[in-house]
């Protein structure tokens, strides 16, 4: 199988890595809007570099895998659907509803697969958390917590490209409830502070956010997310029922001390980033991925996927625009 990677950054040289030394993958071809560094990269790992995305789509690849920068994604997304490839693409479709609408048209016309990298639906811990709610093991759901905390803010010049807290971070945390709990969002009413460093402010956007949601059958859900946490990256999801209470993250590196006299030692090796709590889910996803175009499985997380967690996001950031609750039924896409 030959394999055109495009974006050759921080998380597609982590993406490359893993395919090159797949065994299924029989040739990675890889491009970056700076040609140099995808050069640099082929000849450490050992695959191809090509001069421009053209050659992605000319040298006869048999899927596309999709790092490059997020204004990027729904074109190329496009492009590959009408090439008859099928596309792992990391998220998000488009930073807004239109050209997120108008990419999953260009796959659906062309009967192409995409799927979204939404990496946590492959990491243990959630993965054990919905066994635990779709068992019965804790009965009636009632409360859901969930939080993604980034050690320190990304660079000024991100944010403005970003899409905001909610749409590049809490995004996670929306695909986590549904796909752990099985439940739609009905209504959310979230808020902001852009009280931290003032490019936060230049950018109009926030650098500590929350939501509080209510799903379908009831449940409630807050949701929080913050650029500075000092401590240490911790991403957590607490789900609790009417029998018992379950927790994903909650390990010797999350980054959090008690105060009680008897309480757990703070993490001597708190997780610094993503890339490292994530490592396992990055690679089983694209080993899903190359498994789904081998046609051996079903796509984990298709493109609708995808839609419908930025269509929270964009309730919520509504709703902190607006200072009121927002409905879902508002909410184009649906």
């Amino acid at each position: 199988m030959r394999i055109g990677l495009i974006g050759t950054g921080r998380i597609g040289t982590f993406h490359a890595a893993v395919l090159e030394r797949y065994r299924e993958v029989g040739q990675l071809v890889m491009t970056d809007a700076d040609p140099a560094r995808a050069v640099a990269l082929a000849a450490r790992i050992g695959a191809t570099a090509a001069p421009t995305v053209d050659e992605i789509f000319t040298w006869g690849v048999d899927a596309v895998v999709i790092t490059a920068a997020t204004s990027a994604h729904g074109e190329l997304i496009g492009r590959a659907a009408r090439a008859g490839l099928p596309v792992f693409c990391e998220k998000p479709i488009a930073l807004d509803l239109p050209g997120t609408l108008a990419a999953l048209d260009e796959v659906d016309r062309a009967g192409t697969v995409l799927q979204l990298g939404f990496q946590r639906r492959f990491d243990a811990g959630y993965t054990a958390a919905r066994e635990a709610v779709r068992s019965g093991r804790l009965g009636r759901l009632h409360t859901v917590r969930a939080m993604t905390s980034d050690p320190a803010p990304p660079p000024a010049a991100y944010l403005p490209l970003s899409g905001g807290l909610y749409r590049d971070c809490l995004v996670h945390d929306f695909d986590m409830l549904r796909w752990v709990t099985g439940r739609e969002v009905t209504e959310v009413y979230a808020t902001g502070s852009d009280a931290g460093p003032a490019m936060f402010r230049e950018a109009g956007d926030v650098d500590t956010a929350a939501a509080v949601l209510t799903l379908d059958d009831g449940t409630l859900v807050t949701a929080t997310a913050t650029r500075c946490n000092g401590a240490g990256y911790d991403v957590r999801m607490e789900l609790s029922g009417e029998l018992d209470t379950v927790v994903v993250g909650l390990d010797d590196r999350t980054p959090v001390a008690s105060t009680e006299p008897k309480g757990p030692p703070a993490a001597d090796r708190p997780w610094p980033g993503f890339l490292e709590r994530f490592a396992p889910a990055y690679e089983a996803e694209l080993v899903a991925f190359v498994d789904v175009v081998r046609g051996e499985r079903e796509n984990p997380c298709d493109g609708r996927e995808a839609l419908h967690a930025l269509r929270i996001a964009e309730a919520c950031e509504l709703s902190r625009r607006e200072r009121r609750v927002v409905r879902m039924s508002e909410i184009a896409g649906g």
